[in-house]
């Protein structure tokens, strides 16, 4: 598609944006996303641009949590088995659903991304964490049911399924927070190369914008982890909720 050099520069710096919010609160997906669609993107091959540039940045999260997921390892394998599956159910959804129907979806998606953002603290608050590690063994068979769909959510559209994953994993797995956090990175991970992979054969990813959005985004995330300790994350999460719901409202008309 024909963009130009504005449009390329608006793709780069929402994307800094996005990497900076994940840094800090989560959500940057509803930045980015509805940037590539004001530019002229289809939702869909929007949201497949997107899942690619963004993943990235996951493996960061992940890295810096690897410590935290030793002594996980049934746990672990058995998860990303049920993450790669999920994931490729929901870009394989993605794939196949017309830009009609992902419209129709898009407001409920970007509203619930956003409940979801704006209760983050509540839901870490009321999850059944406990203080001591539970001992690593393979999760049953409803908790990888719970998860699948989980995942099946974040290979499809993804803004919130970290928010998610971490509350399904607090309560389906009471632990120390720590280790969930380091599982639900993990997962995530998981999840998105799945679905980014898929969606890099689809033929619907904008190769040009990945190029520009992917390195800004890593630069985002560098900034936001480097002043993350100095900004209040409610009131971060605060804006970019208001702007999800604008987004959703527009989809909506």
């Amino acid at each position: 598609m024909d963009l130009s050099a504005v449009d390329y520069g608006l793709a780069a710096l929402a994307s800094v944006g996005a990497g900076f919010v994940n840094a800090v609160a989560g959500g940057g997906t509803l930045i980015t996303f509805p940037t590539l669609v004001a530019l002229g993107v289809g939702s869909v091959p929007s949201n497949m641009t997107n899942t690619v540039a963004l993943c990235p940045g996951y493996f960061g999260g992940t890295l810096a949590q690897r410590r935290d997921l030793e002594g996980q390892r049934h746990r672990l394998v058995a998860l990303s088995i049920v993450a790669a599956v999920g994931g490729l159910i929901g870009s394989f959804l993605l794939a196949i659903s017309s830009e009609k129907l992902f419209n129709s979806l898009v407001p409920f998606l970007i509203l619930g991304a956003c409940a979801l953002l704006v209760f983050q603290d509540p839901i870490k608050r009321r999850l059944r964490v406990s203080t001591d590690e539970t001992p690593d063994a393979v999760p049953s068979v409803g908790v990888l049911a719970i998860m699948l769909v989980t995942c099946t959510y974040g290979g499809y559209f993804g803004a919130g399924m970290g928010i998610v994953t971490l509350a399904t994993l607090g309560i389906l797995l009471p632990d120390r927070l720590v280790r969930i956090n380091a599982l639900k990175q993990a997962i995530t991970l998981v999840t998105n190369i799945v679905a980014a992979t898929f969606f890099a054969f689809s033929g619907q990813v904008v190769w040009s914008l990945v190029v520009v959005m992917a390195p800004a985004a890593l630069v985002g995330g560098n900034l936001g982890g480097r002043v993350a300790r100095r900004l209040n994350p409610n009131a971060l999460r605060a804006v970019v909720a208001v702007i999800g719901v604008v987004v959703a409202v527009k989809f909506w008309l």
